[in-house]
């Protein structure tokens, strides 16, 4: 699943196949930019802002992306097979002398001028994994509604960028609170802790290619709780629990240990 860490990954395969090199071929497969044809720019920069892809080409465009639940940007090289997915899923190809990108699945495609990124990102909070972060604008962001749950909070790009619904459901775990509980009921000390935690475990996976939260090298102990429901937790042997967490398409899976997190939990 798509959070800051692994765009950031995405953003560097990108950049290294295709920036210093002019576009050979350019197909956007949406409706909006179907007849966009940026063959002959070159490719200047490609970057990651949150979980957002922003490829920035000469002449002042940016093609900006978001790979949300399942998009995915694929590299190849000449001739290689595409495996990304069939065909009605590629959304964009970005392809030069030496490699195609593809861009399967992708829900947000949007050909911007370059001064007008912000219209794309300008709303997002301090980035994890970016030059602007700023762990003090970032703590204020998620206290500024006591009343919220933690686990939307944390969701919510507005407050910080890059963390997804894993992070969430192992941060939560990590500092022994369950995901529904108000941030402003959080234990003394707790609050200060959840900047530097966030920019902790996305450091250390920013160049993984497996997620780990757990610091154990087995497949199926490398997080604590997500995607382990009804499997013994790591740290109690209690059956990992799971709910939806959200309001209607912003429902979430969510994952917590009924023994080890303190809080609210859902009613049904």
């Amino acid at each position: 699943m798509p959070e800051g860490d692994t765009v950031l990954q995405a953003a560097k395969r990108l950049h290294r196949a295709l920036a210093g090199q002019v576009l050979t071929r350019s197909d956007l497969r949406v409706p909006r930019f179907a007849t966009a044809d940026l063959t002959g720019r070159e490719v200047l920069d490609v970057t990651s802002r949150g979980k957002h892809l922003l490829t920035r080409l000469e002449g002042g465009l940016t093609l900006h992306s978001h790979l949300r639940m399942d998009g995915s940007w694929k590299i190849y090289a000449p001739g290689e097979r595409w495996r990304g997915g069939p065909t009605h899923q590629i959304r964009a190809i970005l392809a030069n002398a030496s490699h195609a990108a593809v861009g399967y699945r992708l829900p947000v495609l949007e050909l911007l001028r370059t001064n007008e990124e912000f219209t794309a990102v300008g709303h997002l909070g301090p980035d994890l994994l970016g030059p602007d972060w700023d762990p003090d604008t970032a703590l204020s962001n998620l206290l500024k509604d006591p009343a919220r749950p933690l686990g939307e909070a944390l969701l919510d790009q507005r407050n910080l960028a890059g963390i997804g619904n894993v992070y969430k459901s192992e941060m939560c775990f990590l500092l022994r609170v369950t995901p529904w509980l108000p941030v402003g009921d959080l234990p003394p000390g707790t609050a200060d802790r959840l900047p530097l935690l966030a920019k902790k475990l996305l450091e250390a996976n920013r160049d993984r290619p497996a997620r780990v939260t757990t610091g154990r090298a087995r497949p199926d102990e490398r997080l604590y709780v997500y995607g382990r429901a009804g499997r013994p937790c790591l740290r109690c042997r209690t059956p990992i629990r799971t709910a939806n967490q959200g309001d209607g398409s912003r429902e979430r899976p969510t994952y917590w240990c009924p023994r080890c997190q303190s809080g609210p939990t859902p009613t049904t």
